[in-house]
């Protein structure tokens, strides 16, 4: 989640001129689209998620077939460069011109990615695709957009192909968050209805580990912030000493707050192995 001091609340729906203004606003770097700007941490902190990150996706995507491929919201780009060397051909969208622009640089060497500024609900698929990947795009959609997108991608998911979404979740419910910077936190079981209703099968779940150590991290300068006044938050070193802290105890920190019965980060993040619902009359 973003470091803003601006006051957030909660409200029905998402405004979709908040959202486009946050993220043609957005830092292209490795940290601002993983939400990690603003609490300290070194740019390798986001490499290794990133890299931590690629290692969930081979072991989720191993064995589909690797044909087309469509990347849709890819912010800067890494995931769009690392699915080309899996796929003959890589379509990515973005709307963000700040974030696009540095996608279309970083791809610039790779023939068969298609880079396409545009916006992702209105882009239209005109070949079936060995994959979608969905990298943390569905909280910035509405529940009835969300639904509107998946039902309008099933038809391109080609037999044996798959969606796989990566979003950041909340335990229970859904919390939509407005201000400066919006966004739809969903729970697992919201998530898991929403695919259902679009007949998508959810073929594994999986928490995403990389993310929560670094949301740790983010949480507690948040804390430290709001604890320490101004000229003595250091945050530049506060930050690289809890990544540090954070690398050294990995794994095992991310398991201390459920040993101690504690909600901890308060932002989770899961992955969704999604398939087309094979209906009986099929």
């Amino acid at each position: 989640m973003p470091d803003n001091n601006n006051k957030t609340e909660t409200v029905a729906r998402l405004d979709y001129a908040g959202v486009n203004q946050y993220w043609n606003n957005a830092q292209p770097s490795i940290l601002g689209p993983y939400m990690m700007e603003g609490f300290g941490f070194p740019a390798s902190a986001g490499q290794f998620r990133f890299q931590a990150e690629r290692q969930i996706v081979e072991r989720l995507i191993g064995g589909i077939n690797s044909n087309s491929m469509l990347d849709l919201g890819c912010g800067i780009g890494c995931w769009a460069e690392y699915f080309a060397h899996h796929f003959s051909k890589v379509t990515a969208v973005e709307a963000s011109k700040s974030l696009f622009n540095v996608m279309a640089q970083q791809c610039a060497s790779l023939a068969n990615v298609t880079p396409i500024h545009g916006d992702v609900l209105s882009f239209a698929p005109e070949e079936p695709y060995s994959m979608v990947f969905l990298g943390g795009m569905l909280m910035y959609l509405n529940e009835s957009d969300v639904i509107a997108l998946l039902r309008k991608l099933i038809p391109f998911i080609e037999p044996g192909g798959v969606i796989l979404c990566r979003e950041t979740t909340v335990r229970q419910g859904t919390v939509i968050r407005g201000g400066d910077y919006q966004v739809a936190y969903r729970s697992v079981q919201t998530y898991t209805d929403i695919f259902e209703q679009c007949g998508i099968m959810s073929v594994k779940v999986e928490e995403n580990l990389p993310y929560i150590l670094m949301q740790m991290g983010c949480e507690s300068i948040k804390k430290w912030k709001k604890i320490i006044p101004a000229p003595l938050q250091a945050i530049p070193i506060a930050g690289r000493l809890t990544y540090c802290g954070l690398r050294l105890c990995n794994p095992w920190i991310t398991r201390v707050p459920a040993l101690l019965g504690r909600t901890f980060p308060e932002l989770t993040n899961h992955f969704f192995l999604l398939k087309p619902a094979i209906s009986e009359d099929s």
